[in-house]
């Protein structure tokens, strides 16, 4: 079922750079990233985790690179992968110039820790030399001395004025693929630095609530914070920084920008929060739903309400559904419309398999179009 938001997003006009083979900026889809915490070291454990992300839908991944033996292994990390790595960089500008001969497509750094100004340089060199774009990462944790002197504390002016005074050296040195971030823990103070930055530049941003927390505290801040810039049309590629495993953080990326109708991947399910008038365990179906339709890819709607309250009118908008019934029996929807019931003890498994049947048919019809706009060679 196709549907159109009440209000469409117009989005920030922006320059556009490459991450590896990914866009960010312009008219590219706006990129789902995460960040490993994995000893990078270990370059297994590493590549583990970033298939397990890979397999979430992510578009890039970053990798902190603090050691000598950590550049080392991106190498093998980036030959390993499916996705652009980025190599984060503090304090040491030479692990950026080892990490841009590793094979990193980008170089996330924060100018207010790496050194002088002749070491940028140097990292910018290395950056050109072997194709890299680069993240100005401000952080209000991690400001200029000048800046907190001039300003007395972290605010979106000195965020704003750090981010555009480091743009302004790599644009000095006639280097223009870069991104800006301006985090903060603070929910207020990260969204007012990214508005006043977005006013004032054209440079692609990348969005974040920095050190967020858990899984639950993380995601309710992150959804807050970066759901409002979204929503102004802010933002080219963004992380939601969360402790928890980092497909965890893809997950919670994904679902901002589908709830937004900014970009659409696998399955969404539309559920109840349950009552008494439930004629099936809403909460563990959706549980078990959602783990096994992981992956799935093609975007899918699909309802699961527990009563006929609202069942019904969900289904309608939706490509499948599911309303509770009575006597162990509930009614199955299929492009809005009653197509049969299921027996409660079977559903999860035939809910599935309806799924899975959907998306080949939506993958088939694609391609299939794909192939009649294919022009016919000549014999």
């Amino acid at each position: 079922m196709s549907y159109r938001p009440y209000q469409q997003i117009t989005r920030r006009k922006s320059r556009q750079i490459m991450v590896g083979r990914v866009p960010v900026g312009g008219d590219a889809p706006i990129t789902v990233q995460t960040m490993t915490n994995t000893p990078t070291e270990d370059a297994a454990a590493t590549i583990a985790q970033i298939r397990l992300s890979e397999i979430a839908g992510v578009d890039i991944v970053r990798v902190s690179c603090p050691t000598e033996e950590a550049t080392a292994a991106l190498a093998e990390i980036v030959r390993e992968v499916n996705v652009p790595i980025v190599a984060d960089i503090h304090f040491h500008y030479k692990r950026a110039i080892e990490a841009a001969q590793a094979g990193a497509a980008c170089l996330r750094i924060n100018p207010g820790n790496i050194g002088s100004k002749e070491r940028v340089k140097e990292v910018v060199q290395a950056a050109r030399d072997y194709g890299c774009s680069i993240r100005i990462g401000v952080n209000a944790g991690s400001l200029e001395r000048h800046l907190l002197e001039k300003y007395g504390e972290p605010n979106p002016e000195a965020l704003v004025e750090s981010a555009l005074w480091h743009a302004a050296h790599l644009q000095e040195l006639d280097f223009h693929e870069f991104k800006i971030s301006v985090k903060a823990s603070d929910v207020f103070l990260a969204v007012a630095a990214y508005q006043q930055l977005a006013e004032v530049c054209d440079h692609p941003l990348h969005i974040g609530i920095t050190e967020a927390g858990g899984k639950r505290t993380g995601t309710v801040k992150s959804a807050i914070g970066l759901g409002s810039l979204l929503w102004a049309g802010i933002g080219d590629t963004l992380r939601v920084s969360l402790s928890a495993e980092p497909a965890e953080e893809v997950h919670v990326g994904w679902e901002m920008l589908k709830s937004l109708g900014i970009r659409h991947r696998g399955v969404k399910i539309i559920s109840c929060p349950s009552c008494a008038r439930q004629g099936f365990d809403v909460i563990r179906t959706v549980a078990a739903l959602e783990d096994r339709l992981a992956h799935i890819e093609t975007p899918i709607t699909l309802s699961i309400i527990g009563c006929v309250v609202n069942g019904p009118g969900e289904a309608l908008m939706t490509d499948l559904g599911v309303t509770g019934g009575g006597a162990g029996k509930h009614m199955v929807y299929a492009a809005g419309k009653t197509d049969h019931t299921v027996e409660g003890v079977s559903m999860v498994d035939h809910i599935v398999a309806l799924v899975e049947a959907k998306a080949q048919t939506i993958e088939a019809a694609a391609a299939a179009a794909k192939a009649a706009s294919q022009p016919v060679a000549a014999e």
